[in-house]
């Protein structure tokens, strides 16, 4: 089996380094107290009616909130965020200072974002030590343009347009 052969995981985590993707973070309330964590796993299902998707580790220390709360939070990240992204996924100190509030339905709000969306989770869908989670959007708010934040090659970057003429 090739998931059993250590060079064919090499390939395989070298090859998800390649690939870019924007950051999120993930926000939860659970019991009063807020829980976040970093996402690169994010990506939109439907526009009719607005649903998006992201997966994360069921060994996370945010699942818990994530498998009991009905509401969480998706905040989009631009390029000012950077300092905001690793804090979120490397320190446990997410939510120490005035860098957000609860919003509706108690989820906690990021400030100064590039966007954050409110959804009602419609599935949780396990699989091994993974999850896959289908979110319903009820609220949201547009913040101010920025350059997105990108993921690639285990650094963060920013996109850089192409030259193109027609």
């Amino acid at each position: 089996m090739a998931s059993d052969n250590p060079a064919f995981e090499a390939t395989f985590k070298q090859m998800f380094r390649r690939h870019a993707a924007g950051v999120a973070i993930i926000t939860a309330d659970l019991n009063g107290k807020p829980f976040g964590f970093t996402a690169t796993s994010v990506a939109s299902l439907s526009a009719e009616p607005p649903r998006f998707t992201f997966n994360m580790s069921r060994s996370s220390s945010s699942w818990p909130a994530v498998a009991n709360s009905t509401y969480i939070g998706l905040h989009m990240l631009g390029l000012e965020n950077q300092a905001l992204a690793d804090r979120f996924a490397r320190t446990q100190e997410r939510f120490e200072g005035d860098h957000w509030e609860p919003g509706p339905f108690d989820v906690p709000i990021l400030k100064n974002v590039a966007g954050w969306l409110i959804g009602k989770i419609q599935m949780r869908l396990s699989f091994e030590n993974n999850a896959i989670v289908v979110v319903e959007v009820v609220d949201g708010l547009v913040g101010e343009d920025d350059t997105p934040l990108l993921y690639h090659s285990g650094s963060y970057g920013q996109p850089v347009p192409i030259d193109y003429e027609i």
